[in-house]
């Protein structure tokens, strides 16, 4: 189901908008994600000076993907993107690790905003290609990803560049339906490390895909 399924719920009927936020560090690997989620060449990216915009068509629904660039400069002007994002994906660069605090910081504070207040956010554990990739679980323990309890959230390890844990757009990840009331407290969210024949599997590692979410403590 995967992101499909938030989408049905964020959204009565198929056939409408969804707004993405694309958000990360300079260098994490945005614009190249952004591009095979549209399916188009990626032999040449260059850094993101300002914002693109990317419509995909996607099982009935038009995604609207604003990929803002990541450099420190731009940043303060992310806030400026906030208003009516239905889901927020933030790309991690796996192998840069002396930027882990930093991003890390980063991410902390998008979560705080209140603009963004119980947005799903989906984070991309991007460049696994790469011999120096730390794990999503490593990324996601380091950065205290369960301590988050105000929205649905999930990491995945992916490649960019060879599109691998892309175009799945996190399939791992299981919704149930509690109440209609509420579409935070509707969806439900299952933990786990998910080793899959479906799922990509990189060459350098036995490790499989990677796929850590929230849990609710009720299930």
């Amino acid at each position: 189901m995967g992101l499909l399924s938030i989408l049905r719920k964020l959204k009565s009927t198929p056939d409408q908008e969804v707004r993405i936020l694309l958000l990360g560090l300079d260098n994490a690997g945005k614009t190249t994600l952004l591009k095979q989620l549209a399916s188009e060449d990626i032999s040449h990216i260059t850094p993101t000076q300002g914002f693109n915009i990317k419509s995909v068509q996607s099982q009935g629904f038009k995604l609207n993907v604003w990929d803002i660039g990541g450099q420190r400069k731009i940043r303060p002007y992310w806030r400026n993107y906030f208003e009516n994002t239905d889901i927020l994906i933030y790309v991690i660069d796996s192998a840069d690790r002396k930027r882990f605090e930093e991003t890390g910081q980063e991410l902390a504070e998008l979560l705080d905003e209140e603009k963004l207040s119980g947005v799903p956010v989906l984070i991309f554990a991007n460049k696994q290609d790469l011999l120096t990739a730390a794990p999503a679980s490593e990324i996601a323990e380091g950065l205290n990803l369960h301590t988050i309890r105000d929205r649905v959230w999930q990491i995945q390890s992916c490649s960019a560049l060879s599109g691998e844990g892309v175009q799945s757009t996190c399939q791992c990840l299981s919704i149930s339906t509690k109440q209609h009331k509420d579409i935070y407290q509707d969806l439900n969210v299952t933990v786990g490390i998910v080793l899959s024949a479906q799922e990509p599997s990189f060459k350098h590692a036995d490790r499989g895909t990677e796929c850590v979410g929230t849990k609710d403590d009720n299930s």
